[in-house]
């Protein structure tokens, strides 16, 4: 992050409910695209994608798969306990947020539904507010059996097997995030093989993205908010791709702002000598206006939430002016926000 003249109030908008996308469409390459590319707004579909990439682009996409990461259950006294898994550790941990009417002390049993026990081992979380639980075996595949797709908070229905199919991108492959990287949502093998095609290049990336993306900025003073940490991998491979994509002059385009994230990440914390550092790391980069970018040119991203880090994030990219005039005309054109919603293609103002 870097200084910045913005208060949270100035990434605030007027969001009426309606808008908010309760399930997705029934194909996932016929949500909308808004192409703000350009100094205009254009209205396009998600299809539309491969025109807008040049051949020789570099697409890059999170490959991370979402956990069925809510739980239910009851401790010994009866009482109810709803648990969103944030991170899975070794020996069988796991670092949970707990919904619970009394906080359980270290020792507690939970009984989650009606199969296993977990161990309440005590709190954890930079500030405490979650705990460290240890299961009985792999919890990967305790929550594949027993688990809930982790919708998010402003999704108002219960999961169901379309969620477990669309809340989750065609091409997740590594287990480990509680919130989908939602404008992968939006690609099928159409759109994939259409790009392909027109001799875009893709590469991966894999950042499991956690809970506190949904977590508000509470102070006005943005410098006072402290980012959650996510784990990400940017694999050599995908290092070498960016470096061939710069040296003929191509586009690095982020599939989303996890990726984006990711990425820029990467070039953080890379040696003087690299453009990119790889391997796997932790990141609590909070990106706002007046940000550097080192690697993303273009990016592929949903519309988010007033007042978030991503809406920060997308202003620092596409430049505030240009970015809020966007959704401003999204609201207007009534396009579809949030997990379930359109998507936004931006270039690097």
């Amino acid at each position: 992050m870097t200084d910045t003249p913005f208060t949270l109030a100035d990434f605030d908008f007027e969001l009426p409910e309606s808008l908010i996308a309760q399930q997705p469409v029934p194909q996932r390459s016929a949500s909308r695209l808004l192409d703000g590319s350009g100094r205009f707004p254009v209205d396009r579909e998600f299809r539309d994608l491969p025109a807008l990439l040049q051949p020789g682009d570099l697409l890059v996409l999170n490959d991370t798969r979402v956990i069925k990461a809510r739980l239910y259950g009851e401790k010994p006294s009866g009482g109810a306990v709803e648990v969103l898994v944030e991170r899975v550790l070794p020996g069988n941990e796991v670092v949970a947020q707990l919904r619970v009417s009394k906080a359980p002390r270290p020792g507690t049993t939970i009984r989650f539904a009606d199969a296993f026990d977990a161990e309440v081992l005590g709190r954890a979380g930079a500030d405490g507010s979650m705990y460290r639980l240890r299961w009985p075996a792999d919890p990967l595949l305790l929550l594949e059996r027993h688990g809930h797709m982790p919708l998010p908070p402003y999704i108002k229905h219960a999961d169901d097997a379309v969620d477990a199919e669309r809340y989750q991108s065609v091409f997740a492959r590594r287990a480990g995030a509680v919130a989908a990287p939602t404008a992968s949502l939006h690609f099928d093998a159409g759109v994939l093989d259409a790009l392909a095609q027109r001799g875009v290049l893709s590469a991966s990336i894999t950042l499991h993205v956690g809970a506190g993306t949904f977590q508000p900025v509470r102070s006005d003073d943005l410098a006072e908010h402290r980012m959650h940490s996510e784990w990400y991998e940017v694999p050599a491979d995908t290092v070498a791709a960016i470096v061939a994509a710069r040296a003929r002059g191509a586009a690095v385009v982020a599939a989303g702002t996890t990726a984006l994230r990711a990425l820029e990440s990467a070039a953080l914390a890379a040696a003087d000598d690299q453009p990119l550092a790889s391997g796997a790391r932790e990141t609590e980069l909070f990106i706002t206006p007046g940000f550097r970018f080192r690697v993303v040119d273009r990016l592929i991203t949903n519309f988010h939430l007033p007042r978030s880090t991503l809406l920060m994030l997308v202003c620092a990219f596409a430049g505030y002016e240009h970015a809020m005039a966007l959704y401003r005309h999204a609201v207007e054109a009534r396009y579809r926000f949030f997990s379930y919603g359109d998507a936004m293609y931006l270039a690097r103002g």
